[in-house]
């Protein structure tokens, strides 16, 4: 057995125990792959160097190279149904109460809901899956800007249309974290080390760290990472001389799948892959001189695979109508709290749910919560196997991706501290400008995980090897990893009851209003504090369209004509605007001649058929508001109060006046 690992000039160390074998140099290659560049692992026993010869020339193979889907033994079905019981003990609230919704993210839930229902209709209608008009009538909504998540959407369409879009997100959600966590512990244990245990315990902390449960609040998209380890995996077999076009297009597809599902995720691990790549190439550049070449090749195929099949898509993206050009500077400046990296989530044993966050922007952002324990044993792994070159490229890594998430202003605990981070010379780039930046912070989870295995997996060969350290060793790396982990072991998700679809959708009636010509308009119209038509929509299959939405749209802000970046919003319309503003608390304005001219121009452009209001807050200001606005009373059917405006809306020679309509 060997222990092997390239210190920072790219030389080798390693203590053969065993009887020398010959092996062939793709032997030898396979060992460094599955050893990631330098880690450890449990390798077959390998000749003696001749005289003069250097030890890291010397083939350090393993006894036998185990795919990923193949060698499945008991400890591995028990691993991997480990994931699957902790992604369901998380998400057991929204299983065991099926009328409940997430408390902390209840709209980005309905928006995913929605966007499910849309891959259904992709595959049963045959519509465009880049555009879409069932929201935001009459301007529709950019699908490829808005995490369309197509490549979950069309799987899961018999979910979708046999128990709806809400179990379907169930579905997506619990999926995504089992998935994930099932392809690192595959990956980690055919391709980094030996120890399934020490796969697990890394596997573990990549799936369920807290930046992880954070965003399973409400970005099942952010948290379907089970491409990640897989193209981590395809990247660095590049290198494998005279299989370019097997390995090239292996990569290309997985990167094609993980741009439908979610680019930022695609992005981040496109960054990280290639610094580490990077300097790999340039540690081992004289003693691997095909390496380089052989990954060019690889990477080349890869890229035309993934240009030529995702060239039109972006430019919907990019260019396609209701595209926009990076977030708002609001949002580009979403830093992480430099003190929230030594803090615990309050999705984890070790935070306090009842007390308000106060180092992240919401309760799903908390990218950066790792806590004492964990930052402490990074540091001490770092130190413990610094001989090793990918050891410390991961260190690097992870403190790269740590400063680019403090965002263009450096904070500590909620105050400014008036030094500029380096992300305030990134942000204003293309690409860059549509990242949110203290999300670098989860690309950190990934990389102590890697770190976590390699760490359990030293250790693990430490007491075989030597057996006088067996004790110590055992106790030392035990309590270590409990001092750390435990804390941050995940909590459940937060629900609350959800209002119920209306009666009025969930029977039909609106058919007899709404048609491929008019739409349904809510009071108020979807935002992000009422996401609730965009769920009436899904429910409908989509077939009911609604004026306004809960998406990333083109700011039209008509004080900065200039201004081309991302709204949560469509643009302000007068009435939009003031139920907005009555259900926000303010007073009721009086209603005009010239408020009723413009009520009639915004149905219009709507094209509204019929205009409805669900009992909630300050319902019965937006109803007298709204029934003089219009001339008449609602009529109450299937649990909504309803306009029916299609005679205003199709006559041009309908006016509105104090008395009534005319």
């Amino acid at each position: 057995m060997t222990i092997t690992g390239y210190d920072s000039t790219g030389q080798t160390a390693g203590e053969n125990v065993l009887p020398p074998r010959q092996v062939t140099a793709a032997e030898d290659l396979d060992a460094e792959l599955r050893e990631l560049e330098g880690g450890i692992s449990t390798v077959a026993p390998t000749s003696p160097a001749p005289a003069g010869e250097k030890a890291d020339d010397q083939a350090t193979a393993p006894a036998q190279r185990r795919p990923l889907w193949r060698v499945v033994t008991w400890r591995d079905v028990v691993a991997i149904a480990s994931f699957l019981a902790v992604a369901l003990f998380v998400t057991a609230p929204l299983w065991l109460n099926l009328d409940h919704e997430l408390r902390d993210d209840p709209q980005d839930q309905a928006f995913f809901e929605w966007m499910l229902a849309h891959g259904a209709r992709v595959l049963t209608d045959g519509v465009y899956p880049f555009f879409s008009d069932r929201m935001n009538y009459p301007d529709g909504v950019n699908m490829m800007a808005n995490t369309s998540v197509l490549a979950v959407s069309l799987p899961l369409t018999p979910i979708t249309l046999l128990f709806g879009p809400h179990v379907a997100f169930n579905v997506f959600l619990t999926g995504a974290l089992a998935l994930t966590g099932a392809s690192w512990y595959l990956v980690l244990s055919r391709r980094v080390v030996a120890s399934r245990l020490a796969a697990w315990v890394g596997a573990l902390f990549c799936t369920f760290a807290p930046s992880m449960i954070s965003h399973a609040g409400g970005h099942p998209n952010i948290v379907s990472q089970f491409l990640v380890p897989l193209i981590v995996w395809r990247t660095l077999e590049l290198r494998v001389p005279g299989r370019a076009v097997r390995n090239g297009l292996f990569l290309g597809g997985l990167l094609i799948w993980q741009a439908f599902i979610n680019l930022e995720i695609l992005f981040m691990t496109a960054v990280g892959l290639g610094v580490f790549c990077l300097v790999m190439a340039l540690v081992r550049r004289k003693r691997h001189r095909g390496e380089a070449l052989a990954f060019l090749r690889g990477l080349s195929i890869a890229a035309v695979v993934a240009i030529a099949a995702l060239a039109y898509p972006l430019s919907v993206q990019f260019f396609g109508p209701q595209s926009y050009q990076g977030l708002s500077v609001y949002v580009r400046s979403f830093g992480a709290d430099l003190g929230s990296f030594t803090a615990y989530s309050t999705h984890s044993v070790a935070g306090d749910p009842t007390v308000p966050i106060t180092l992240a922007q919401n309760p799903s952002e908390q990218n950066a919560f790792f806590g004492w324990g964990l930052v402490i044993l990074f540091f001490g792994l770092i130190l413990w196997m610094r001989r090793s070159a990918a050891v410390l490229t991961l260190g690097a890594l992870a403190l790269l991706f740590g400063a680019m998430s403090l965002g263009p202003r450096i904070y500590l605990d909620g105050k400014d501290t008036g030094v500029p981070g380096i992300w305030a010379f990134l942000h204003h780039l293309p690409v860059l400008n549509s990242a949110v930046p203290t999300r670098w912070a989860m690309a950190i989870a990934p990389v102590v995980g890697i770190l976590l295995a390699l760490g359990c997996q030293r250790a693990a060969e430490l007491v075989r090897t030597q057996p006088h350290t067996r004790g110590p060793v055992r106790i030392a790396m035990i309590t270590a990893v409990a001092m750390a982990l435990v804390p941050l072991v995940p909590t459940q998700l937060t629900t609350v009851k959800m209002d119920p679809v209306p009666t009025f959708v969930t029977s039909g009636a609106w058919r007899q209003y709404v048609d491929d010509e008019h739409t349904v308009v809510t009071l108020p119209l979807p935002d992000s504090s009422y996401p609730d038509p965009l769920r009436w929509s899904a429910y409908t299959k989509q077939d009911m369209r609604i004026a306004g939405a809960y998406a990333l749209l083109p700011n039209q802000n008509p004080q900065d004509p200039t201004d081309h970046t991302a709204a949560f919003q469509p643009p302000w319309r007068p009435t939009s605007g003031l139920i907005a503003s009555i259900r926000q608390g303010n007073p009721t304005p009086e209603v005009t001649d010239a408020r009723r001219e413009m009520t009639l121009a915004d149905l219009r452009y709507w094209k509204a058929g019929v205009v409805v209001l669900t009992p909630q807050t300050r319902d019965i200001e937006m109803l007298r508001t709204m029934s003089d606005l219009l001339g008449f009373r609602p009529t109450w059917t299937g649990g909504v109060w309803m306009w029916d405006v299609r005679s205003l809306v199709d006559n041009p020679d309908a006016v509105v006046t104090a008395d009534g309509n005319s």
